[in-house]
């Protein structure tokens, strides 16, 4: 059930909020490294500036980075701090008053996690009116993005977050993934190894406990942003096909399987309960191809937000399947590249086979793309290229990839030539 709202007496908010302070006064970011979202960052816009991801993929770290980087006095608020659960809305202004009596004057404020306090739209919106700059994070994007739409139409600019992309694993490693020389090649190919088994949370390049880590993690989201937000009804159940989903993803979502398993009663509570893990950035999905707008909203395709969701949870399965793995690290950086460009990705399936993903921009198709980590089978690698083919058939696009573990080279094949390239390669060089 929600939190009850409480009254916090001042003193304690401003404890509360200059322990905050001594936290950000003592944060370096000497040993982080620049993230692509930054450039989507715009401190001088009158909007709200929202950046919105899973729990624990940088944040708070990339709008502090902005602000710190760019000199500007701000103000900052964590909501998400355990002694402000249950704030009373209407102490918001009470929080006003102590941040200026903290920081002085200041035209930024970054309030974090900020879908934690219910009404927090119409301050949001005051302090827009009053000329400040507002930077918000949050980890449920319908809340935000509801709440936004409701109260603060075209007065904010929403940036999604995704933990690490390859490029960014790279750099926090050490690792000049520009090189091109023998040994920069081999170092690209052992640090993907790494990449692929263990993810893109940036804590988990310092962290030595990934599993403990990754089962907090999501144990925390099911029962902090899921459960008690959305009161559900059956959690043991919910829980169970949460962990199921991200150990069988990628996977076309059959709502009435789903219910049959896990003794729901209807496939729509399966629809609610996939739409709260999507909400939270647990999983991620994309929509199947088709020109018939009918066709794109049934049987969605989902995936896990980051490949250590797969195999880094207790009794999770889906470590060894290196394809599954693959395809979802593809899937994230199309999703960073989209999110640039203003593009969208499908995946295409008919009864003569399936291509993985297909980039559009509007109507037009530009890439059809399939992703296989081992191609060494002649049987593997006929059904990858026809795939590609049969996307070409429906699409009439020439732009065909295949993305491997390790292969570079073309093939040609009834007239169409198919690039082949390993993903370490193409996932630094095609953003």
């Amino acid at each position: 059930m929600p939190m009850k709202e409480a009254v916090i007496d001042r003193r304690t908010l401003e404890i509360i909020f200059s322990d905050q302070k001594a936290e950000i006064d003592n944060w370096s970011d000497r040993h982080l490294c620049s993230r692509k979202e930054e450039g989507l960052v715009d401190l001088d816009s009158p909007q709200a500036q929202v950046v919105i991801g899973v729990r624990r993929s940088g944040k708070s770290t990339l709008c502090l980075q902005i602000l710190t980087r760019a000199g500007v006095k701000f103000a900052y608020a964590d909501f998400d701090d355990e002694r402000l659960a249950g704030l009373d809305t209407g102490q918001l202004n009470d929080i006003l008053e102590v941040l200026y009596k903290i920081y002085g004057d200041f035209k930024y404020i970054f309030l974090d996690e900020i879908q934690n306090i219910a009404g927090w739209p119409l301050f949001v919106n005051r302090l827009l009116r009053n000329n400040m700059h507002v930077v918000l994070t949050g980890s449920n994007a319908k809340l935000l993005s509801n709440d936004l739409a409701t109260h603060l139409t075209g007065r904010s600019s929403e940036i999604n977050l995704y933990p690490f992309s390859f490029a960014e694993y790279c750099t926090i490693k050490g690792v000049d993934y520009t090189q091109q020389t023998t040994k920069g090649i081999a170092d690209k190919r052992k640090t993907f190894d790494e990449y692929i088994q263990n993810g893109g949370f940036p804590e988990l390049t310092i962290i030595k406990n990934s599993k403990k880590y990754i089962t907090n993690l999501v144990d925390n989201i099911l029962k902090r942003d899921i459960e008690q937000r959305y009161s559900i009804a059956f959690p043991a159940q919910f829980e169970s096909m949460a962990h199921h989903l991200l150990n069988i993803s990628p996977y076309i979502t059959n709502t009435s399987d789903l219910a049959e398993t896990f003794n729901f009663k209807s496939p729509h509570t399966v629809r609610n309960y996939i739409s709260y893990l999507k909400q939270a950035y647990i999983l991620m999905g994309i929509k199947k191809y088709s020109p018939k707008s009918k066709m794109r909203v049934t049987q969605e395709k989902l995936y896990a937000i980051d490949v250590a969701m797969m195999n880094q949870r207790e009794n999770a399965f889906a470590g060894d399947n290196l394809g599954w793995r693959l395809e979802t690290i593809v899937l994230s950086h199309l999703i960073r590249k989209c999110q640039y460009e203003g593009w969208d990705v499908y995946y295409l399936k008919e009864r003569s086979g399936e291509c993985d993903f297909v980039v559009c921009d509007g109507n037009r198709v530009l890439q059809c793309i399939q992703v296989s980590y081992d191609i060494s089978s002649e049987k593997t690698l006929k059904r990858e290229v026809n795939g590609l083919l049969l996307a070409n058939r429906q699409t009439g696009c020439e732009n065909l990839l295949l993305l491997t573990d390790h292969e570079f080279k073309d093939i040609e094949k009834d007239g169409h030539l198919i690039s082949v390239k390993p993903v370490y390669e193409w996932s630094v060089t095609a953003f």
